[in-house]
């Protein structure tokens, strides 16, 4: 799953679609998950790396994870439309 190119992320968590003007916040967690799948990192890398940093149980980490990439698709943040 990759972000579109054109999205912007501020430091503080700030998300702009110059497409559509839309702008969204997201807390440190997402802004580092949208910051990953913009380097082009695959989901296991991104849910890998908040397991070791966060260290809480990987379950809980795999559904909030795709939670958050099912709310970026709904907002058309991403390449692909289709829902995981």
């Amino acid at each position: 799953m990759k972000i579109k190119r054109n999205i912007a992320i501020s430091d503080s968590g700030f998300v702009f679609n110059p497409q559509t003007g839309d702008s969204f916040s997201a807390n440190p967690i997402g802004s580092e998950i949208i910051k990953m799948m913009k380097e082009n990192k695959s989901d296991l890398e991104i849910k890998n790396h908040i397991f070791e940093k966060y260290q809480t149980d990987y379950s809980t980490i795999e559904k909030d994870f795709y939670d958050f990439v099912n709310l970026l698709i709904n907002y058309k943040l991403t390449d692909t439309d289709e829902k995981i």
